[in-house]
């Protein structure tokens, strides 16, 4: 026998196909409170969606930890060989919108939050290692420029182009987007990265930087423009069936968790800044560490409760993990939370899938982002046995100095890099990205910007430039001009 049906107040419900009339004609009464309640709900299932990342998938999971890193540090998850972590975590696109075809080239979001002894921990990073720009005062104008363009609110190549050819730092990221990886055959077949670099403290106060690698062991698999351009045609959804296919048939996709451990001094005298989100830090240098393994093995029941309502902050840290100095990390530990805030609403940490293991105990009371509230004590200090800081969770102490002023973000090395990964593509890879760049950056009507992102290329790699020149009937005269 099923079950009855009731309102959201609890009371049972009589009729739901019929609204309460004057006669059988009508008009309806106002006094049908059930149907204004069920109209006022509908008018209210859609939130914003997210500015950026606002398509996506997402699956349940657990983090088994293989190698004990308390070495490094006291991160609870990291502690313990053999612990296992409930995690959940969201794939996305990061430009279109929540109805954008998903297989279309773009970076894709690769955020994750495991639900820790010590509370959440977010990892929210991206299927690359670096990312367009480096400093948080320009990241509202990089979203500007892959959105819709104002007057004809269509997706502009001129726009996204205009940006990038005059912001040099995000050639070595551009290289990542027009290269294969740009276009994930399966959110399953992508490596993820946490991007930024981060800070490890151990229990006895010894710190490391280090850089996060998720590597899948679906192995590496990306679709070719055509495959990604047809696939759209037919399925716009398609990376959100495959991944739900692979956890419904019981082909549990898998990562392994890695990191690059950096000893502190050592990582503040790099040779490239290490807080630089635009470059990376070479696996020569500092090679890969596995620590342990995540597998993703149930799908949500409800995508909205699940999916849609999931937040996740770089802001969401816990004992043993602290944030570098990186500038654009530094900005994305106020945004992420203000904009969940707004989309969701100032409870959304009291969503079910936001929840932390434990129930949280502090002091805040009333109010929307008050919830679950009791007749405790709600002041500090008190006499009333009231919850009490814990020094586990206390930052390490560390030299801030110098003077306030607006200073350039970082080393202006803004080529190397995006070369050397030039240089790592195969022959067939160089030829499908610089077929790719010609057919979007070749569309553009401004010749100066066509110009300025073909000399980022060739001041990143001679041969790289000279392609992209070719491809494009530019003269090389042009290009080699400072």
């Amino acid at each position: 026998m099923s079950d009855k049906l009731r309102t959201e107040a609890g009371q049972p419900w009589a009729d739901n196909n019929h609204s309460l009339t004057a006669g059988k004609r009508g008009p309806v009464l106002m006094q049908d409170y059930q149907l204004l309640e069920k109209l006022a709900h509908f008018n209210r299932e859609r939130i914003p969606e997210r500015v950026v990342h606002a398509k996506g998938a997402g699956a349940k999971g657990v983090f088994t930890l293989t190698h004990d890193m308390s070495k490094y540090t006291k991160a609870d998850l990291f502690n313990g060989k053999g612990k296992k972590t409930p995690m959940f975590i969201r794939f996305s696109q990061v430009a279109g919108e929540a109805g954008y075809p998903d297989t279309l080239r773009d970076v894709r979001g690769f955020a994750m939050k495991f639900y820790t002894q010590d509370g959440n921990y977010d990892i929210v990073g991206n299927n690359t290692p670096v990312f367009f720009v480096n400093d948080p005062l320009k990241f509202p104008d990089f979203i500007h420029s892959q959105k819709r363009d104002p007057k004809t609110h269509l997706r502009s190549q001129d726009m996204q182009w205009d940006f990038w050819s005059h912001s040099p730092e995000s050639v070595h990221q551009v290289t990542y987007l027009m290269g294969d990886r740009g276009n994930p055959a399966s959110y399953a077949t992508m490596n993820g990265y946490g991007s930024h670099t981060f800070k490890w403290v151990n229990a006895k106060g010894q710190v490391y930087w280090v850089k996060y690698h998720f590597i899948s062991e679906q192995g590496v698999k990306n679709m070719s423009e055509h495959t990604a351009s047809m696939t759209a045609s037919k399925d716009t959804d398609y990376l959100i069936h495959d991944l739900f296919d692979r956890i419904e048939q019981k082909h549990y996709p898998k990562w392994k968790v890695c990191v690059q451990i950096i000893p502190y001094e050592e990582g503040l005298h790099y040779k490239r800044d290490i807080f630089d989100v635009t470059k990376v830090v070479s696996k020569k240098d500092y090679p890969l560490h596995q620590i342990g393994e995540f597998v993703l093995n149930e799908n949500p029941e409800n995508y909205f409760d699940d999916v849609e309502e999931a937040a996740f902050s770089p802001a969401n840290m816990v004992p043993g993990i602290e944030p570098s100095p990186d500038k654009l990390l530094q900005g994305r530990l106020f945004a992420y939370k203000d904009a969940e805030r707004y989309r969701l609403g100032a409870n959304y940490e009291s969503l079910p899938i936001n929840r932390p293991l434990h129930k949280p105990k502090n002091y805040e009371r009333d109010g929307f982002m008050a919830q679950g509230q009791d007749s405790s004590v709600n002041y500090e200090p008190n006499g009333e046995n009231g919850p009490k800081e814990d020094p586990h969770a206390k930052i390490k102490p560390y030299d801030v100095s110098g003077k306030a002023d607006s200073y350039d973000t970082y080393a202006p090395d803004y080529y190397s890099a995006a070369g050397a990964l030039y240089r790592v593509y195969s022959p067939a890879e160089r030829d499908r990205l610089i077929e790719t760049i010609k057919g979007t950056l070749g569309t553009v009507k401004s010749h100066e910007n066509k110009v300025l992102e073909t000399r980022q290329f060739y001041n990143a790699d001679h041969e790289y430039g000279e392609r992209v020149a070719k491809a494009l009937g530019l003269k090389m005269d042009e290009i080699k001009t400072k």
